[in-house]
């Protein structure tokens, strides 16, 4: 049962039973949901399907993949004439792995040496706590990091920045005052001199709905071309798994204004649903490179759909 949950790969770390077990918790409230209404004995009917399909539009899965999924699952069905509701567990499981899957891309950085990441997001989605894990991630992977304190708007971002530096024993390109490209393209070009792996470019909090905003961060964008042609290499995303359907509004508003090539979803150890990824999958399928939960240094790890469906789907493997 659930074979296809059991094909772990040996080089995903997210494989690891603690993080595994708390992605669980932190999705508990979409998996207890299933798991009681999904029971043994009870049949599947015309009700169950309604019941399944509102748990999953309030779960954040959204209309359009919420009819993708229930398509599948009853296809699967009949395919396989099932009977019992407890079995369209597994059916719904392997109809998420077939959405989420393609979105499961690991991030490689070996093609350029600085790697620069650039990340963006609204305020409060956990941009720049993402980087200070981002940093400890390459490090563990024995890359050198550099980080560039792109919020110029907030001086406590630029704090915490450099909080995390300590934290990681790694550098922090800032300035007291100055425009946010002024700061990244002076990090850019330190990390050329030193010969660093990977630069994390931190950047102000802004509202789709900001335009004049959304100029702005198209100009540090340009501005990380000129100094090093071909850069950023990645432009991460970061979304809070909590903020449900406006998640996509995000994606599409950020993706047309950075060509957007990854998402960061955070904040899945609180009130998250879940279910917001498999919208995203279905109206905009861009990488997850990683997902996170809590304030530990150690709290990101890389997307990996089997794990996130048995978690979402309270499945044990």
């Amino acid at each position: 049962m659930f074979s296809f949950l059991k094909k772990q790969s040996p080089d995903s770390k997210s494989n690891d039973s603690g993080w595994t077990k708390r992605l669980r918790e932190g999705l508990a409230r979409t998996g207890g949901q299933l798991t009681a209404l999904l029971v043994p004995g009870a049949r599947i009917d015309e009700d169950l399907y309604e019941e399944l399909e509102t748990l999953l539009i309030t779960a954040d899965v959204g209309m359009d993949a919420t009819q993708t999924l229930l398509a599948d699952v009853r296809r699967q069905v009949k395919e396989q004439r099932l009977s019992e509701a407890s079995q369209l567990k597994e059916a719904l499981a392997h109809a998420l792995l077939k959405l989420l899957q393609p979105l499961a891309s690991p991030l490689d950085i070996t093609p350029h040496k600085p790697f620069v990441i650039m990340l963006c997001g609204v305020n409060g989605a956990g941009k720049t706590t993402s980087i200070g894990k981002l940093a400890k991630y390459f490090q563990n992977q024995n890359k050198s990091v550099l980080l560039a304190a792109g919020d110029t708007f907030r001086a406590a971002a630029r704090e915490q920045l450099m909080e995390w530096g300590k934290r990681n024993d790694v550098t922090v390109i800032a300035q007291q005052s100055g425009d946010a490209a002024a700061v990244i393209f002076d990090a850019v070009q330190a990390a050329q001199a030193r010969g660093i792996d990977v630069v994390l470019a931190d950047t102000a909090g802004r509202l789709a709905t900001q335009a004049h905003l959304m100029e702005e961060i198209k100009k540090v964008k340009r501005v990380i071309d000129k100094a090093l042609p071909g850069a950023p290499h990645e432009v991460l995303l970061v979304l809070d798994a909590n903020t449900g359907q406006n998640a996509l509004s995000q994606v599409k508003a950020f993706g047309d204004a950075l060509d957007v090539s990854g998402l960061v979803l955070t904040k899945l150890d609180g009130t998250a649903k879940g279910g917001v990824i498999a919208a995203i999958a279905r109206a905009h399928p861009i990488p997850v490179r990683f997902i996170g939960m809590g304030e530990g240094v150690d709290d990101l790890k890389p997307f990996n759909a089997e794990d996130f469906i048995a978690a979402l789907l309270d499945i044990e493997r």
